[in-house]
């Protein structure tokens, strides 16, 4: 068989890099607008005088924006840490009120040229009104700023569970592999033991066809070891080494035993766990094949359903009701070590099941997700 070459797996995308000062600014934004819009709406109500609910708007949003940028920005800059001691806070509300004063001017002006006002001298500025809108002003800062606080602490909080969330996945996965790797284990020194007592056997009564049967075992070996290393292999690999396996059961049995395969063209290419199909191969050869005088078949056929695999192991041995020293109605070991892999990897999408077959012997059908390069 061809062997086929898989492309490595593709690195991890690096994480994205920290946003710059100037989109966070620009994200931190979008909180002060709506409530600088919101505080322009409440001095209006306060006032009484709806009809300058515009001008309002205008005036707020400007000191809004001016006044938070330059609290926002020394944030960014001076204090982006999550964690900040008393004497940073104290410095941190001082720079808010001397911002909400700078803003509050610089706000006035900007929107009294944007509506065509008579901007106001700083002589004219100071007066009981707008030291009063100095201090709402204050206050729709630290208004402003805990919402942008709380913001990236929700984000951080969510950052830090996905991040224990993808460790947890990573030690699950490892665990994972671990615990199919203990089960692929289970499955290779029996069908290896089992083929060198029947090659030491066969060396001094039948030195041929121990030959030739150390040549299959060869054949063997070389279809296997590979996927043996690998997470999955194709159909086409997981067939060539179930041939190569029959192959080699076929020097022992010799006539007794004659097998087929039925792989569609179109599902060479799809990937499933290694060595999958050996132990229900060996399960039938052993319980139904072998304890039959005139031996028998086995049929192993693959089919697609609805984004499902289809798998079907088949044989024309003695049945479930003709070796029932063997538990072969529960599934025996091959089965019930098949049934725990696909769990392991698939949950609930995979099953195993086990029926006769017509008109005689054994059909183990496994069902798993398709999957296709």
């Amino acid at each position: 068989m061809p062997t086929t070459l898989f492309p490595a797996e593709a690195a991890p995308a690096p994480a994205p890099a920290t946003p710059p000062v100037l989109r966070r600014l620009l994200a931190d934004l979008r909180i002060a607008v709506p409530v600088s819009l919101l505080a322009g709406l409440v001095i209006t109500l306060a006032t009484g005088y709806p009809e300058s609910l515009y001008e309002q708007l205008v005036y707020s949003l400007w000191i809004g924006l001016i006044a938070f940028s330059m609290v926002d920005l020394a944030r960014l800059l001076v204090w982006p840490g999550p964690q900040r001691r008393a004497h940073q806070w104290l410095a941190f509300l001082g720079l808010m009120l001397l911002a909400s004063l700078v803003g509050h001017f610089a706000g006035i002006h900007v929107g009294a040229v944007f509506l065509r006002h008579q901007v106001p001298s700083l002589a004219e500025y100071p007066s009981i009104g707008r030291l009063s809108m100095v201090l709402f002003t204050f206050l729709g800062m630290c208004t402003m700023t805990f919402l942008v606080e709380y913001r990236e602490r929700v984000a951080r909080i969510q950052r830090e569970h996905q991040d224990a969330r993808l460790r947890a996945e990573v030690v699950e996965r490892q665990a994972l592999q671990a615990q199919l790797r203990l089960l692929q284990a289970q499955i290779e020194p029996h069908m290896l033991f089992n083929t060198l007592a029947n090659l030491q056997g066969l060396i001094a009564l039948d030195p041929d066809r121990a030959s030739l049967m150390l040549d299959q075992l060869i054949q063997y070996l070389r279809a296997t070891l590979g996927a043996t290393r690998a997470d999955s292999t194709t159909l086409e690999q997981e067939f060539a080494a179930m041939d190569a396996y029959l192959g080699l059961m076929g020097v022992r049995m010799g006539a007794r035993l004659a097998y087929r395969f039925d792989l569609p063209p179109q599902l060479r290419k799809a990937r499933l766990p290694p060595l999958l199909l050996q132990p229900l191969v060996e399960n039938a050869i052993v319980h139904g094949l072998e304890p039959k005088i005139e031996g028998g078949e086995i049929l192993v056929e693959a089919r697609a359903r609805d984004g499902l695999l289809d798998i079907a192991v088949r044989d024309s041995g003695l049945g479930l009701a003709g070796d029932p020293a063997t538990s072969r109605t529960g599934g025996g070991v091959g089965v019930a070590t098949t049934r725990e892999r696909l769990q392991a990897l698939y949950g609930e999408r995979a099953s195993v099941l086990l029926a006769p077959a017509q008109p005689q012997g054994t059909v183990v059908r496994l069902t798993l997700p398709l999957e296709t390069p």
